[in-house]
C-alpha cells in the first residue's frame, strides 16, 4: 500500500497516473500495482466472461479457426462434405415433403435428391463415404399422401362443429307465431 501511495493516485486511468519507471524498479511489480488499482476501482467487476473458461484457450493451434468461428457466429449452413450434407438432408426430407402441395412437387424433390445421392457416390473426391440410401419415389409419395390425410383428419377433428343454421323463412315463421 505504501507503493500505491507513493505513485500519483489522482483517480485517472491506470497508465496516466503512474510515474515513469525508476532505476531498479521491477516491471512485474509495476504491473501488479496497475492491476491492483484497477481491482480497487472495480474495473474487473461484471465482465462478460466472468466465471467462464476463455474460449479457445488450451486447444491445439488450428489454422482454420477464423473460418470455423465465422461459420458458428453467422450460422452458415450448406458447407461441408457432400456425404454429411446428404445425411442431414435425408433426415429432414420428410418435413420438407410435408410442406409441398402437389404430388408433382414431391416427385421432383425426390428425384432430385436421388440424383444427388448417385452423383455423390460417383465422385471420388475423398471425405466420408456416402451411406445415404436412395428413396423409392412411389413409396415416398404414398407415405406423403398418408401423412397428409392424417393431418387433414386431425385438423377436421380439432375444428369445432358448425352451428346448425335454420333457414330464413323458418326463422320468420317462428317469429310470427
Amino acid at each position: 500500500m505504501a507503493e500505491l501511495d507513493r505513485q500519483h493516485d489522482d483517480g485517472g486511468s491506470a497508465d496516466s497516473g503512474m510515474a515513469p519507471l525508476r532505476q531498479g524498479e521491477d516491471e512485474v511489480r509495476r504491473a501488479r500495482l496497475i492491476v491492483d488499482r484497477a481491482i480497487a476501482r472495480g474495473e474487473f467487476d461484471n465482465l462478460a466472461l466472468a466465471g467462464k473458461p476463455i474460449p479457445g484457450l488450451g486447444e491445439a493451434h488450428d489454422p482454420d479457426w477464423w473460418v470455423k468461428g465465422l461459420i458458428q457466429r453467422e450460422n452458415i449452413t450448406g458447407l461441408g462434405p457432400r456425404a454429411i450434407l446428404l445425411r442431414t438432408e435425408d433426415a429432414e426430407l420428410d418435413d420438407r415433403l410435408d410442406r409441398q402441395y402437389t404430388e408433382k412437387q414431391v416427385r421432383d424433390i425426390l428425384e432430385d435428391f436421388n440424383y444427388r445421392v448417385v452423383d455423390a457416390r460417383r465422385q471420388l473426391l475423398g471425405g466420408p463415404p456416402v451411406i445415404t440410401g436412395l428413396r423409392d419415389v412411389d413409396a415416398e409419395v404414398e407415405r406423403w399422401r398418408a401423412r397428409r390425410d392424417a393431418a387433414r383428419r386431425a385438423a377436421e377433428a380439432a375444428a369445432p362443429p358448425e352451428p346448425r343454421r335454420t333457414s330464413f323463412w323458418r326463422r320468420v315463421w317462428r317469429g310470427s307465431t
